[in-house]
């Protein structure tokens, strides 16, 4: 748990409630949690399933690991720790997100267990959803679309997930996509799905 330094502050409520954005949007808020090893398809898949929803006339946002290292976590490398504060701000994030009434998608490793629980934890009053993307370590390393797995296996990169720095599978994740067998079209109506059924998106186009 984060130690709150601040004092002496006030969380402000607005006037206009989550209903309000809902029904201006004509879909809830949420978040879709994509996780799995380096190359498992979370980007693909994640580029898919906002495609989809935008040609529905869902309002969505990608949050994608590589691209918040560049900006909001551009101080964090890899260890533990800085993966654990890694996912914390992305929580935070895509729960301001969703709370705006947007449909947040994520994809990052997010490898251990108590990582992705934090994230959930920090999302209580939205959908969400964790997406695993299962993919068998040699299948990931084949497609190895930036030759980090070639680095890691030589020592190049240090604490890669998979090889020298572990991957927790998730429990009860709501969806799961087998990127090995499935088409991304597949994979992706399977989330597509899950949103209709859950209520987070209508039924119908």
């Amino acid at each position: 748990m984060i130690e709150q330094k601040a004092t002496n502050i006030t969380w402000q409520i607005g006037n206009i409630s989550t209903e309000d954005r809902n029904k201006l949007k004509g879909h809830k808020g949420a978040v879709l949690w994509f996780t799995g090893l380096s190359a498992s398809g979370k980007s693909t898949l994640a580029i898919a399933v906002e495609n989809i929803l935008f040609k529905r006339g869902c309002h969505t946002y990608i949050l994608d690991g590589d691209n918040i290292r560049h900006g909001l976590n551009k101080d964090l490398g890899f260890s533990p720790e800085d993966r654990h504060e890694n996912i914390r701000r992305i929580g935070e994030v895509a729960h301001l997100l969703a709370d705006a009434g947007l449909i947040a998608i994520t994809a990052f490793i997010s490898p251990y267990i108590s990582d992705r629980c934090l994230a959930r934890e920090i999302n209580p009053k939205v959908n969400f959803a964790e997406i695993y993307c299962n993919c068998p370590l040699a299948v990931c390393e084949q497609r190895d679309p930036r030759g980090l797995y070639k680095k890691a296996r030589a020592g190049e990169i240090k604490e890669f997930t998979g090889i020298d720095a572990p991957y927790e599978s998730p429990k009860n994740p709501e969806v799961t996509v087998f990127t090995d067998r499935e088409t991304v079209k597949e994979s992706a109506g399977k989330v597509i799905e899950y949103l209709k059924k859950t209520g987070v998106i209508p039924k119908t186009a």
